[in-house]
């Protein structure tokens, strides 16, 4: 895929990014070896390739899903502002 800098002003504008003048060459140029190196990705042959979570092949370790924390609702409520049926009470904060 070929890129221009004309494509690059208008991928600019539709973005409202500023690119100076000066270096809309440079971007075009730096965008274009982007492109190259997708095009290069893309051509490789995939098929037979089963995809991977991780290169390293690592496994997470997970943790037992056990509640570690004792109920503390009554105490956070006790000294919260406001609470209703158990629920907190907030200001109104949009009309």
């Amino acid at each position: 895929m070929t890129i221009e800098q004309q494509d690059i002003e208008n991928i600019a504008e539709l973005a409202r990014i500023r690119i100076a003048h000066d270096q809309i060459g440079t971007v075009t140029d730096r965008i274009a070896a982007i492109l190259a190196m997708v095009d290069q990705l893309q051509a490789v042959d995939t098929r037979n390739i089963e995809p991977m979570a991780n290169p390293l092949d690592a496994v997470q370790v997970l943790r037992a899903d056990v509640v570690t924390e004792p109920n503390r609702r009554e105490a956070f409520q006790a000294i919260a502002p406001a609470v209703e049926n158990g629920l907190y009470l907030v200001p109104k904060v949009i009309e």
